[in-house]
């Protein structure tokens, strides 16, 4: 063990040379060689190289390097991996061999000219010059590919300052053999250019690296006669910006941008993987430097819908190609940013925001509240997924004010009075869809509505040619059990229910049709006050989805969701302290008697392999194939749901094959509500995302919440298991594999109809294609009289408006009933809403009518307490602590709701009741406590 004397004199040996390590180390190569730095610290350090470079990051690498307490070796193992890693010349310093002040003055001084002389460099062969310095050992296997990848997603020039970046950080006398594959590889104006002599033979001349060879011309007096003469093109590297400061487009990217760079709406309509956003990066560049040349400022904000996607964009795309010329910022729902969004919209020229927290600041704006933004404020919105631009959707919701605005802007100027100016419109998509339209002239109508929504005026899109990418494509048929005894189990329990409930079907046990129908009749009961056939309906709807389950996932998973299910009917129906009785009817005695009965049945079949579907083994197949005939496997699964998401990891974790090939498995879900499976939080979702993105996972299994937007270069391979949903979800799902030789795999699962599904999406996806491009041939004028955009936005907007109107003025008319026994509850006149989104009644009468109960340590909730009914112990929402006060959350799937007498039969979400309640008043309900506990005392 090295002495803590030896462990200083190394760490002051890094400390000596941090600068010229600073100039020498490639981060995210080393990284793959350090073994003592721990997952999370090796994520920050490449998170501060995608933003800031390698030089900055080189400093937190070091950091980390030198920090006690120290391992054993670890000298040794830094040194090795800086050796590995492709950077001799840096490992020369720490074996305390450092080159001649002359060589290393030299050294500088050629990396400055290679630096200045970037803007003509670009316009080599890239791919020629990759292969003869990868032969040479100017470069390593991994720098050989990586610029090999950028070259195929970002062009010649892309792959050619990456390739720049790598060479002057390899090993020692680099220098002269990029002359001399320069000249092999007939670049002689480029070997000219960078001190080839021009009188070189066929054979290759030594490089004399005293002078420049130039004319004889001094390396020090070229190197000022070059600056003088480049010093207005040289990239924003060698100028102190970013090393990613230059945007490339290639032809087909530059085609689709140029209406927007004339300030003109658009869509701009191409394929996953194509470099949207990229174009989205160059448009908002120009965008503000043109403002800027005009002596004014630009304010741009980019709406993404996903959370993660925020950081995606904001880390790899707008902040390396916008700082240090333009203030960039990101705020999400889980940012802990200190001050409001209305300063970081006044303090900064680009803001990355999810859509949401843009239209509430917008509407705080609206309702005249200081702490808002306007839209006159804004001067280019770039809307990510802009398919999304339709229905209730917030995006559709921001475009109504903007389109409200417009028509508002018309009039007034009519009235020559001073019209509010509104910001440019960019829309990004890969798939504005069908809309489930079957005939040419209707997805026209769809996509064209679209259009209309983002105020465009052309929606562009173009072929990729050489660049276009289709992944290998598998569909995996699977054989139906030849026997199923656990599924005839279910079967039974389902048929005796049904008898019991006076049902009768029109589809099979375990189809979709089935599921639809057991749901309407589940809220016709409810709305009828039927509360046999509702409590038969709720239960054959989980026997059906644990059919499904053991269709899908193991046998033991699917006797575990059932088996969790009973168990939380016989809680509800207990009281911890027995003060109340509550009521349990004949039909839910009877329903708890049949799953007692059959319980021990269903748990000893679950246990048998040999009646395991056949879905499971063809995954199980296509992962090893996969790992198998790859070099480096990363693949995402898509599945249907959050529960099967959670159960194929753990599947997949415990499978000894899977792990023989090296599989990793993680499982990234959702993080919404709706479901009764606990949702992932947005920091949950992220780790989970980075970890797949540096390889610590390798196999991700998601539901539909990765489906969109995400990107991972290294991804090759993606399987939709018994998933298929529209044809939208069909193109980002292939577009997740960005790797070269990717493949997508369809695995069917019964009842899943996948195969069929696939069939009508890709018939779908052909006519969407025709639909765009007849769209693009229509001249500017058939195209706007199709739009009509008064007359959509007038109809959406009255019909919504009037709706909303008229319940928001009658909020007492709106009713609450308990969904489990039909007592009255509440009306719309007590509830309000804490931050935006969570509904409380904290009125004593409600008080009186529920019961706390714990959650049992499974349960997949974040509250400690859950509230239920007191009558019949139907779960109503949670009790929730906010500002140290207790506040019964309500959950509105939970009651059957009421308008004027009049049941909604569907109301599942709170969205879909138009009603905006009064925020909840804190200091007013904190003073009742505490006149409460006044009048106890």
């Amino acid at each position: 063990m090295a002495s803590d004397n030896d462990n200083d004199v190394k760490e002051h040996l890094i400390e000596c040379y941090r600068q010229r390590l600073r100039q020498l180390i490639k981060v995210d190569q080393v990284l793959d060689h350090i073994h003592f730095i721990e997952p999370g610290q090796k994520e920050q350090i490449r998170q501060k190289a995608r933003t800031d470079g390698d030089s900055a990051a080189t400093d937190q690498l070091i950091s980390a390097v030198i920090a006690k307490p120290h391992v054993d070796g670890w000298f040794t193992a830094f040194v090795d991996a800086l050796i590995n890693g492709g950077c001799e010349f840096a490992a020369e310093y720490m074996k305390v061999i450092p080159p001649e002040p002359e060589v290393e003055a030299e050294h500088d001084q050629r990396v400055k000219l290679i630096q200045l002389l970037s803007p003509s460099l670009m316009d080599m062969k890239t791919e020629d010059v990759r292969v003869e310095c990868f032969s040479r050992g100017l470069l390593t296997l991994e720098d050989s590919e990586i610029i090999k990848a950028a070259t195929t997603n970002q062009g010649n020039m892309g792959g050619a300052r990456e390739l720049l970046r790598y060479i002057v950080r390899g090993r020692r006398g680099w220098f002269s053999e990029f002359l001399e594959i320069l000249r092999k590889t007939e670049h002689l104006h480029l070997y000219e250019l960078t001190g080839g002599s021009p009188d070189s033979d066929k054979k290759g001349d030594s490089h004399d690296s005293s002078t420049h060879p130039a004319q004889g011309m001094s390396l020090v007096k070229y190197l000022f006669v070059s600056e003088a003469l480049l010093c207005f093109t040289v990239l924003g590297a060698a100028a102190g910006g970013s090393e990613k400061a230059e945007i490339v487009l290639r032809d087909y990217q530059m085609d689709v941008a140029r209406p927007a760079l004339e300030g003109k709406n658009i869509i701009v309509c191409l394929p996953t993987g194509s470099g949207k956003t990229r174009v989205a990066v160059y448009i908002t560049k120009k965008h503000l430097d043109c403002r800027r040349a005009e002596g004014s400022s630009g304010k741009v904000v980019v709406l993404v819908n996903k959370v993660p996607l925020v950081e995606q964009h904001y880390s790899a795309e707008f902040l390396p190609f916008l700082k240090p010329a333009y203030k960039v910022e990101r705020v999400s729902g889980d940012c802990q940013l200190k001050i409001s969004f209305t300063e970081i919209v006044k303090k900064n020229d680009v803001i990355i925001c999810t859509a949401q927290i843009l239209e509430n600041f917008l509407e705080r704006s609206n309702k005249g509240e200081d702490e808002g933004v306007e839209l006159s404020a804004l001067t280019l919105i770039v809307i990510d997924e802009c398919h999304h631009t339709q229905k209730g959707e917030v995006y559709n919701h921001i475009m109504m004010r903007y389109l409200m605005q417009k028509h508002k802007n018309k009039r007034l100027k009519k009235e020559q009075k001073e019209p509010m100016l509104l910001p440019q419109i960019l829309g990004l998509t890969a798939s504005p869809g069908v809309g489930g339209a079957t005939k040419m002239v209707k997805v026209e109508d769809h996509i064209l509505r679209i259009c209309a929504n983002l105020d465009a005026s052309r929606i562009m899109t173009r072929d990729l040619g050489e660049f276009q990418r289709e992944p290998r494509k598998n569909n995996l048929p699977v054989e139906d059990r030849k026997e199923d005894p656990f599924g005839d189990v279910i079967k039974n329990i389902m048929n005796s229910i049904q008898t019991h409930a006076e049902l009768s079907p029109t589809s099979d046990f375990g189809s979709q049709n089935y599921e639809q129908w057991v749901v309407q009749k589940e809220r016709i009961a409810a709305t009828e006050e039927n509360q046999k056939v509702r409590i038969c309906s709720e239960h054959l709807r989980q026997y059906n989805e644990g059919l499904n389950l053991s269709h899908t996932i193991r046998m033991q998973d699917a006797f575990s969701f059932l088996n969790k299910y009973h168990e939380e009917e016989i809680q509800k129906k207990t009281t911890p302290d027995d003060e109340h009785v509550i009521e349990k009817t004949v039909t839910e005695i009877f329903l708890s008697n049949l799953f007692g009965e059959k319980k021990e049945e269903l748990q000893q079949l679950a246990s048998k392999p040999e009646y395991e579907n056949d879905s499971l083994s063809q995954l199980r197949c296509q992962i090893l194939r996969e790992f198998s005939s790859r070099k480096e496997a990363r693949g995402i699964i898509f599945t249907k749901t959050r529960r099967s998401a959670i159960a194929l990891s753990q599947w997949i974790q415990e499978d000894p094959k899977c792990a023989d090939v090296g599989v990793k498995a993680a499982y990234v879900i959702g993080g919404g509500d709706q479901s009764v499976v606990k949702p992932m939080t947005n920091t949950e979702q992220r780790d989970v995302l980075n970890k797949f993105r540096n390889g610590e996972v390798n196999v991700l299994i998601a539901t539909t919440v990765a489906e969109e937007g995400l990107d991972i270069p290294a991804c090759n391979f993606v399987i939709r298991y018994g998933l298929v949903t529209n044809e939208i979800a069909m193109i980002q799902a292939k577009g997740r594999g960005r790797a070269e030789d990717s493949s997508y795999t369809l695995v069917d699962v019964k009842n899943s109809g996948v195969a069929e599904k696939e069939c009508v999406n890709e018939y779908r996806i052909t006519l969407m294609n025709k639909a765009i491009t007849k769209i693009g041939a229509l001249n500017q004028a058939e195209y706007d009289k199709r739009i009509q955009i008064q007359a959509i936005v007038e109809d959406r907007l009255r019909t919504r408006k009037k709706e909303q109107k008229r319940m928001q003025q009658q909020k007492g008319e709106v009713k609450f009933s308990c969904r489990g026994c039909s007592k009255h509850i509440c009306t719309g006149d007590d509830i309000q809403i804490i931050e935006g989104m969570h509904r409380v009644n904290v009125t004593p009468e409600f008080s009186e009518l529920f019961i706390p109960k714990e959650n049992s340590p499974n349960e997949q909730s974040e509250d400690k307490y859950y509230i239920a009914c007191k009558k019949c112990g139907q779960r109503w929402g949670s009790m929730m602590l906010y500002r140290g006060i207790d506040c019964p959350s309500i959950h509105v799937k939970n009651f059957v709701v009421s308008f004027n007498g009049e049941k909604k039969s569907k109301c599942t979400k709170w969205s879909e009741l138009p009603i905006k309640f009064p925020n909840f008043d804190y200091n007013e309900h904190a003073n009742r406590i505490v006149e409460s506990y006044d009048d106890e005392s």
